[in-house]
């Protein structure tokens, strides 16, 4: 009979919905994760999390009546720093020329806000047996994924690192890119390095 080949860990960087699933996948398979990276999220059962589709509506009416992409309204605060990181977010998104994700769909956009919804209002998990390094990060006012849950999340994963960065919201990480995205490489490529320093 032959042997089912080992598992290879790997490392999972994950943002808003994508941190909701990276949770799933390492509570069912925890050793299939080395290193996690958890972004603009929260855990199964947050508090507030199924809002999430009164607060997006709302946002995707306020840029469509502005003009503006709804990125500005989803992802930042609107004070004039948040203005401004969110137009230069969106320029930056604009510098890629090929390969380009095509623009979600609006059914697949509603799945995506109910699913959301359902796994704010599901039964919390056992976050305990993520016992690997983990990275959480999030801007102090995110209104898509309120920010206490990022400390939930902190106080869930044992050991667990915590970034919550000043007057942004659910895309701090995205406004302080240039603080963040030199943290997170450290994290994911340096066994011996301490996430804050």
């Amino acid at each position: 009979m032959a042997s089912e080949s080992p598992r290879i860990p790997i490392d999972v960087f994950s943002f808003s919905m994508g941190g909701m699933i990276a949770q799933d996948l390492v509570v069912k398979h925890p050793s299939l994760v080395r290193k996690l990276v958890l972004t603009g999220t929260g855990p199964r059962g947050g508090k507030d999390m199924d809002k999430v589709i009164g607060t997006t509506y709302w946002d995707v009416l306020r840029a469509t009546l502005t003009r503006s992409d709804p990125k500005e309204f989803l992802f930042f605060n609107r004070d004039a720093a948040g203005k401004r990181a969110a137009k230069a977010f969106v320029n930056r998104l604009k510098e890629r020329s090929i390969d380009r994700d095509a623009d979600i769909r609006l059914p697949a956009f509603q799945t995506q806000l109910k699913a959301i919804a359902k796994f704010g209002r599901s039964t919390p998990a056992d976050l305990s047996v993520i016992t690997g390094p983990t990275l959480i990060a999030n801007g102090d006012n995110d209104r898509m994924v309120p920010s206490v849950l990022s400390h939930d999340l902190h106080a869930r994963i044992a050991g667990s690192e915590l970034i919550i960065y000043p007057n942004s919201g659910h895309g701090g990480i995205f406004q302080y890119w240039e603080k963040f995205v030199p943290v997170a490489v450290k994290f994911l490529t340096d066994d011996q390095a301490a996430v804050g320093s």
